[in-house]
C-alpha cells in the first residue's frame, strides 16, 4: 500500500507556472510508475503526464506536451509536475497516481491501470 499527498495547487494567471508535488509513503516508491491526471467539472479524467519507475521516460498527451514536465526524486519519495505557460483550459483538480504493476519501461496512460490515488489539488488558471 502507498499513500499519496499532492500539494502546490492554486490560482495563477494565464501564462504563469505552477509546480505540483506528490509525496508518497508506504511501500518502496521506486516500485511504482507514477502518473498525473486531471479532471475538470463535467469532464472525464484526463492523463497529463507519466514517468517510469526509474524516472528515465516521461509521457505526455499533445494537450500539455512542451508545457508540462514530470520528474521524480526516488530518494525523497516525491513526484513533481512542472506546469508552464498555463492556460484557462488547464483548470482542473490534479491527481497523482501510483502504478505498481507497470513494467519498468512502461508508462500507462489509462487511470484504470493505476492502483493508488491522492486526494487531488485544485489548479485554477484565470484569463
Amino acid at each position: 500500500q502507498v499513500q499519496l499527498v499532492e500539494s502546490g495547487g492554486g490560482l495563477v494567471q494565464a501564462g504563469g507556472s505552477l509546480r505540483l508535488s506528490c509525496a508518497a509513503s508506504g511501500r518502496t516508491f521506486s516500485s511504482y510508475g507514477m502518473g498525473w491526471f486531471r479532471q475538470a467539472p463535467g469532464k472525464k479524467r484526463e492523463f497529463v503526464a507519466g514517468i517510469t519507475k526509474s524516472g528515465g521516460v516521461g509521457n505526455y498527451p499533445d494537450s500539455v506536451r512542451g508545457r508540462f514536465t514530470i520528474s521524480r526524486d526516488n530518494a525523497k519519495n516525491t513526484v513533481y509536475l512542472q506546469m508552464n505557460s498555463l492556460k484557462p483550459e488547464d483548470t482542473a483538480v490534479y491527481y497523482c497516481a501510483a502504478d505498481y504493476r507497470a513494467q519498468s519501461w512502461v508508462v500507462h496512460v489509462s487511470g484504470d491501470d493505476y492502483d493508488y490515488w491522492g486526494q487531488g489539488t485544485q489548479v485554477t488558471v484565470s484569463s
